[in-house]
């Protein structure tokens, strides 16, 4: 990461990162430290993490590997690696805003976001249906 350029929004917010990627070409890296760019102008690299955005993080995310099926989970923590010192991804199972529930089952995952760590996808479970 010592080549890596933050990238913030105009709130100070961290979108990402912008690495060489080749002659003259930046790829652009959300905070999750997956890429989101194929190897572009850094113009197109800061819009690329611009459109991209944070808000994706709010949505519901699948964790594999946990127990029999995908857990259906959310973000609690997102912290890059930095100064020599480990990232680390904290997700929570999915308590749907119930605020009377006792608090969910967390999970500490590794920085970058391992592949486990998943966008849902047609078939897996929705909390609603058992």
């Amino acid at each position: 990461m010592d080549d890596w350029t933050p990238h913030r929004r105009d709130d100070g917010e961290l979108l990402g990162w912008i690495h060489p990627g080749g002659d003259d070409e930046w790829v652009a890296v959300d905070v999750l430290g997956r890429t989101i760019s194929d190897p572009i102008e850094w113009l197109d690299a800061e819009a690329a993490l611009e459109e991209h955005g944070l808000s994706w993080l709010a949505d519901p995310w699948m964790l594999d590997g946990e127990a029999e099926r995908p857990l259906r989970v959310r973000m609690v923590e997102v912290t890059p690696d930095r100064d020599g010192s480990p990232g680390r991804i904290v997700v929570k199972i999915d308590d749907y805003g119930d605020m009377t529930r006792t608090a969910a089952q967390q999970f500490v995952l590794p920085w970058p976001a391992p592949e486990r760590l998943r966008a849902p996808q047609p078939g897996d479970p929705d909390g609603f249906t058992l």
